[in-house]
């Protein structure tokens, strides 16, 4: 039994989103010294952009963006910090690469200016909750937005998915009041963040529930945690963990994965996407 995509088609400047008609691949670009996955590895200009390259050539759709580390235990950044560090690499991978990029921020001013410099998507890893002024940045430029679910802490005082409704359900009145076309609206659950190992579980268990919400969802299972306590091994050694957490994805009908195995995920995506649909394209 499979999940229902959402079918959409979001035009954002010069490029064209398309939903439902197969998996978005979203390749994550982390630019920070600190990431819990690839800290270090790519915030040189040229490195990142190698990367980025690389990952378009391998089949991602989005290239995301991201100037502070969200692994437990960060630090947070200052709004200018993280300005110069993902402004360069925007404007570079804008200039050099026919792509859509998504800016990983939950700060607005962080967002309006990855916007002005021609990012098409933000990826709120708080769905407004740090930044509400963010809701009001998404409608001025009229870009789609990821509301990731995210809390402080684990305890949950209600079920589990009844309290990200009421989370989702906050962060989209604010969206909507702010001129942020529904259409425009994308949940994340937000797999790592708030949730202990088997609420993880729980989550991705009910992911049909979360698609009952009536959006669009991006997955973000890449090499997190929960696989780590499945399978007992270290970040290095996720990649098929991640595959199998984020085909279970597509099969409740998520539309897009946000992953840093852009090349593994492309390929099991097309076999996903040709067994869901049931025949076979040309």
């Amino acid at each position: 039994m499979t999940g229902n995509r959402l079918q959409r088609k979001i035009q954002i400047r010069d490029k064209t989103l398309s939903l439902g008609e197969r998996t978005v691949i979203m390749g994550i670009l982390n630019v920070t010294p600190d990431s819990f996955s690839d800290g270090g590895r790519f915030n040189a200009l040229s490195s990142g952009l190698e990367q980025a390259a690389r990952m378009v050539a391998e089949g991602a759709d989005i290239i995301d963006v991201g100037g502070e580390s969200t692994r437990p235990g960060h630090v947070p950044v200052p709004e200018e910090e993280e300005i110069l560090r993902i402004l360069p690499f925007v404007k570079e991978i804008l200039g050099s690469l026919d792509t859509m990029v998504s800016i990983d921020t939950y700060k607005s001013r962080t967002a309006r200016r990855a916007l002005e410099a021609g990012a098409h998507i933000i990826n709120d890893v708080w769905g407004f909750h740090r930044d509400w002024e963010m809701a009001r940045v998404a409608g001025e430029f009229q870009v789609p937005v990821v509301l990731m679910h995210n809390q402080e802490g684990t305890h949950y005082d209600r079920d589990i998915i009844a309290a990200m409704k009421i989370f989702f359900d906050e962060a989209i009145e604010a969206g909507l009041k702010a001129g942020i076309k529904e259409e425009h609206i994308i949940l994340d659950p937000g797999i790592g963040f708030g949730k202990n190992p088997q609420q993880n579980v729980t989550v991705m268990h009910r992911l049909h529930e979360i698609k009952a919400f009536g959006y669009p969802v991006l997955l973000g299972t890449s090499r997190k945690s929960m696989i780590g306590k499945i399978l007992d091994l270290p970040v290095a050694e996720r990649l098929e963990g991640t595959l199998g957490s984020n085909a279970f994805g597509l099969m409740a009908g998520c539309e897009i994965l946000r992953v840093h195995d852009v090349k593994a995920h492309s390929r099991m995506a097309r076999v996903m996407d040709t067994l869901i649909k049931g025949e076979l394209d040309g």
